[in-house]
């Protein structure tokens, strides 16, 4: 059985907003460890720019696995 598109880009869309979520408590935590104090508002944007990047890869490999199979 194989796995639609729609449901490659559910699977995708829910590993990234996980991720996001993760990535953005992450940042909260970890940067003043090194210095860094962004505000919270910037920790969401850095956490977007990488949403996106990690959307797009995630989709990719899928379809990519998808279509070896």
């Amino acid at each position: 059985m194989t796995q639609s598109r729609g449901m490659s880009l559910i699977e995708a869309v829910t590993n990234v907003a996980v991720g996001y979520v993760l990535a953005v408590a992450t940042q909260i935590i970890v940067f003043p460890w090194f210095g860094l104090r962004p505000s919270i508002g910037e920790s969401l944007a850095l956490g977007g720019v990488f949403v996106g990047i990690s959307l797009l890869r995630s989709y990719a490999l899928r379809r990519l696995v998808e279509h070896w199979r």
